[in-house]
């Protein structure tokens, strides 16, 4: 079976039909990961593989052996969670909540003792610039690129995207767009790797703080993701990932100012190393979050996700959620044509002005609009939904004035 996962030698990775299902590793990854690490007919020892799910295994109440094998640390501190009465579904990710709470720590501290500090305002500046080409890399990139495929790119822009995701410093983009591919078509239910309807915190933070539900595991085997495995950028970011998010997310960003305008590596690593990537990484969770939860549903009110225009404003256009679940192959993620709003789209634009992006997909405006009559809550007027480039020009709006008089 395993020989069947693999392709001849020198050849990307591909999906094949049969797989080992169950196939997971200790941080919860299935089987398509597997794809991915085998060598030569090899897995390595890191990796459980279970042959079949019964239907008990999967049941809500279930947590693979697996799972189960982690350090004593990890033990003892479930364990003395367990005897304060405190209990998880699935087994936390110690590592994952030491490492978050920590940053999110320091960067809080620094963010109230700011006044007093002797931080360039310049450094400043410099961590907004790369968290704003970290987070087009997560929108423009990882997001409506691979994700949904709502345009195409040509090979520089591929790997320009590729580069600026890593600055961003997120999971690996395999990682990345698997889980979002699940959480559409699994939207708010145990298969969903965030699943809003298990509250705020756990759809912003909380799931990456355990271990995958086994319905993640269990449906993650029919998302298809031939098209990631089959790009030679997103194979070379894998291949790489570690050394290019230690540069790219950390180093790079706090050598700059360190060289180029003497400012302290203690402050540069903490103003553009910390706090920044703590902005970044919770701007992109707040979609998962708050935009699920907050806002008006004027596309469908059946769902969970929700227009929220200041997430679209801190996440460069992701917050406009109830449309992008409606239409998530709309290369804009909204219906506003409002750039001020949508940073990504006048990202994407531009690129596809000089001819990098193409094949920019949308839906047309009666679609959207028969979508809104049918299944909206009432509210598609509060933020103004319009196209600049669909109204009417001015020159036709008269005639047509005239005509009526007539």
């Amino acid at each position: 079976m395993i020989k069947n996962l693999i392709e001849k030698e020198g050849s990307p990775p591909k999906l094949c039909e049969e797989k080992v299902l169950g196939g997971i590793d200790q941080n919860g990854n299935y089987t398509t990961t597997i794809v991915q690490k085998v060598k030569n007919g090899v897995i390595p020892a890191n990796i459980v593989v279970q042959k079949e799910y019964t239907e008990d295994k999967t049941s809500p109440d279930y947590i693979p052996k697996s799972y189960r094998s982690q350090s004593f640390l990890s033990r003892f501190l479930t364990k003395c969670l367990e005897l304060c009465g405190i209990t998880f579904l699935q087994p936390i990710k110690w590592k994952n909540v030491t490492s978050i709470m920590l940053l999110h720590i320091v960067a809080l501290y620094v963010i109230l003792a700011f006044p007093v500090f002797e931080v360039k305002l310049l450094t400043v500046f410099w961590g907004f610039v790369v968290g704003i080409v970290g987070g087009f890399g997560v929108t423009g990139g990882a997001h409506r690129l691979w994700s949904h495929k709502a345009y195409k790119a040509k090979l520089p822009l591929r790997i320009l995207l590729m580069l600026a995701y890593t600055v961003a410093g997120q999971n690996s983009l395999y990682d990345w767009i698997r889980d979002h591919r699940i959480h559409h078509k699994f939207s708010e239910t145990d298969a969903d790797p965030h699943n809003s309807n298990r509250g705020f915190f756990f759809s912003h933070v909380g799931w990456l703080m355990l271990y995958k539900h086994p319905e993640v595991i269990k449906k993650g085997n029919s998302i298809d993701l031939s098209d990631i495995l089959a790009d030679p950028v997103i194979q070379f970011h894998e291949k790489y990932f570690i050394p290019l998010k230690m540069f790219l997310c950390f180093y790079l960003p706090c050598a700059i100012p360190v060289y180029c305008w003497n400012e302290t590596w203690f402050w540069a690593f903490v103003a553009t190393g910390i706090v920044r990537y703590v902005f970044g990484l919770n701007f992109t969770w707040s979609v998962n979050s708050v935009a699920h939860l907050w806002g008006f549903r004027p596309f469908d009110k059946r769902i969970n996700p929700v227009e929220n225009i200041t997430v679209a404003i801190c996440a460069l256009g992701e917050g406009w959620h109830n449309y992008h679940h409606v239409f998530p192959w709309d290369y804009k993620a909204a219906e506003l044509g409002d750039y001020k709003v949508n940073l990504t789209t006048m990202f994407i634009d531009f690129f596809a002005a000089i001819g990098w992006a193409y094949d920019l997909k949308q839906p047309t405006k009666d679609m959207v609009r028969r979508t809104v009559e049918k299944y909206g809550d009432g509210s598609h007027d509060v933020y103004g939904h319009f196209h600049p480039e669909e109204m009417p020009d001015p020159y036709e709006t008269d005639n047509n004035n005239e005509t009526k008089k007539d």
